[in-house]
This record gives C-alpha cells, sequence and structure tokens, in this order.
C-alpha cells in the first residue's frame, strides 16, 4: 500500500479499515517462533515498505527499541522496533517490513516481521482491553478484534512514541491551570487511561466538574442518563453539562460516530463537541467537518485544550 490510498468509509458509521501486522517472536530456546497479530488503523499509515538489511538498535542510553533512522525518500525516516517495544524477542526474517505512520503531527517507522492485509471493521466489534487491563501501568493493547480465526490486538502507537520520546510523555507540565471552568462540567472520553487521567487532571485544576468515559459507547450512555434525569426535573441537557471533550479511536463508538449521534439528537445537539486526537490533521480535518465537531484539538497539545474549550463554550453564551 502507498501514500494514495484512501478509505472510502463515509465519516461517522462506526466503521474503520485495519491494517493487520504480525512480529514473530522467539519464546524458548531451539523452539519455532511464536506469531503475535497486531492491528493499526489505516488513518495512521502512510505505506508500508521494505526493511533494509542490517539495522540495529541506536545503543548508548536511548531506548533499545530505538533503531536510528532509515532514508525515505525527501526525510530521514526515524524506525522503531515494534518487537522490542513490546519486549518481545523478535526473530529476525527476510524481507521484514516497515510502517511508516503520521500521527501526532510525526512521521515514524515501525518494523515488524510482516504485513497481512487490511479489514474493514466496526468499532462495535473491537473489544476494550477490560477495566483491569486498561488501568495496568504501562498498557500498550488499546482493543482486540477476532478476524478470521485469529485474535488482532490494536496497538497504542501514540503511547509508544511518548515513552520513547522524553519530550513527548503524557504528563501534565503546566506551570499553573486554566482557569474559568468553575460552575461548568464536562464529559471526557478516551480510552487511553493515561491520557484519560491527564485530562481529567487538567480539566479539574480548571475548575470543572469532570465526568470520564472509557469509550464513545459508555460517553453516550452517560449522556443518556443525563438527558432522562434532566427531563425527571423539568431542565435542558446543558444545565447538566456545558461540552463533551472525545477521542476518535475507541472501542466499541468511535468518536466520530459519537458526535454525529449528538448533532442529530435534537436535545443533545446544543452541547458544543470537542475531538481531541492524535488524527486531526489538515487533510483529515473534513471528517469532523462532516460530523459537525464545533471544534478539533490535535494530540498532544494538551496544554492548550483547557483554553480553547473555555473559549469555545464562553463563544456560545
Amino acid at each position: 500500500m502507498s501514500g494514495s490510498h484512501e478509505i472510502l468509509l463515509e465519516t461517522g458509521t462506526n466503521e474503520l479499515e485495519v491494517l493487520e501486522f504480525f512480529v514473530d517472536h522467539q519464546v524458548e530456546e531451539g523452539r519455532e517462533p511464536v506469531r503475535s497479530r497486531f492491528g493499526v488503523n489505516v488513518a495512521k499509515v502512510m505505506e508500508v515498505v521494505e526493511a533494509p538489511k542490517g539495522l540495529e538498535p541506536e545503543g548508548m542510553d536511548r531506548h533499545p527499541a530505538l533503531m536510528g533512522t532509515i532514508a525515505l525518500r525527501d526525510m530521514a525516516l526515524p524506525v522503531v522496533d515494534l518487537g522490542r517495544w513490546l519486549d518481545l524477542r523478535r526473530a529476525p526474517a527476510a524481507n521484514e517490513n516497515i510502517i511508516v505512520t503520521r500521527f501526532n503531527n510525526e512521521v515514524t517507522g515501525f518494523l515488524v516481521t510482516g504485513v497481512i492485509q487490511i479489514h474493514r471493521v466496526n468499532w462495535k466489534d473491537i473489544q476494550p482491553p477490560g477495566r483491569v487491563m486498561s488501568n495496568m501501568p504501562g498498557n500498550c493493547i488499546t482493543g482486540s478484534i477476532s478476524i478470521g480465526e485469529n485474535f488482532v490486538l490494536l496497538l497504542d502507537l501514540e503511547r509508544a512514541l511518548a515513552e520513547l520520546d522524553e519530550s513527548g510523555k503524557l504528563e501534565d507540565d503546566s506551570t499553573s491551570a486554566d482557569k474559568g471552568g468553575e460552575g461548568r462540567s464536562v464529559l471526557l472520553a478516551d480510552d487511553s487511561t493515561s491520557v484519560r487521567a491527564l485530562l481529567t487532571q487538567r480539566f479539574d485544576k480548571a475548575g470543572f466538574e469532570v465526568h470520564a468515559a472509557m469509550d464513545g459507547q459508555e460517553a453516550w450512555d452517560a449522556l443518556d442518563a443525563m438527558r432522562q434525569e434532566a427531563r425527571s426535573q423539568g431542565k435542558k441537557i446543558t444545565d447538566m453539562l456545558d461540552v463533551v471533550v472525545t477521542d476518535v479511536e475507541m472501542p466499541r463508538m468511535d468518536g466520530y460516530t459519537l458526535t454525529r449521534r449528538i448533532k442529530d439528537d435534537p436535545e443533545l445537539s446544543r452541547l458544543p463537541v470537542v475531538l481531541f486526537s492524535s488524527l486531526i490533521a489538515g487533510d483529515v480535518a473534513h471528517k469532523g467537518d462532516a460530523v459537525r465537531a464545533d471544534l478539533q484539538v490535535t494530540k498532544p497539545d494538551f496544554n492548550s485544550l483547557t483554553s480553547k474549550v473555555i473559549d469555545l463554550i464562553d463563544s456560545r453564551a
């Protein structure tokens, strides 16, 4: 596949395309390698190229998964050994592949044993890792799906970049919190435990009452419950909630679908919706526009998010 690949999916239908790939790794000496299958959203993939021979870890004090850079047309592409990052003893093989990705405004290559094919799936068929696994420190799995007879794990590549780049770590590096959220409430939806915790911390510091959901379906259920409560008290939904901030990639229901459902609902459509995702860039911003998102902010711009949300709420007052 190449960068000219277009995802022919209507935005807000809860569908996505997953690139399935594998890493062969050694579990026991002298035994045949074990094959583990993984997946990544095609929206993050620019192309797949053959890995050059002789790639070695950078060494020194850097993470052992960092393989240095390779020349790819007019750029130096940083390459990450995905097996090493996953703590798998990757078994070297002939004709390995590098998956070239673009998200968080960065282009990165991930070295894998091989690529299988692209599958069109529905987010509702992707199972979240479960509360126990998703709350484990360092969790790198965002969901799983059965494809044919195989079990495919979806990887949190954003976490990989954050861990490999000291400057990209997910942490609150603000010296002072934004103010202006006092007396207001926000519903946050993000399947990443670390991102959800950071967002909760930032909005709490800004004075918001925070409601958090681990995916779009849980957020929708929370909205429906708020709607019912508002009705019972003779109030509007905007008396219960001021804004929704949602990721795009989430199991069960993605952020585009959540946004579309909110905007298609006569009561909930009054709520402003902010998309906060690593996939938001100039060439895909039209997807957020198509589902009528009120604002789109690119991860990892955590520090300006709260002020932008406060400005959005103020502009609608």
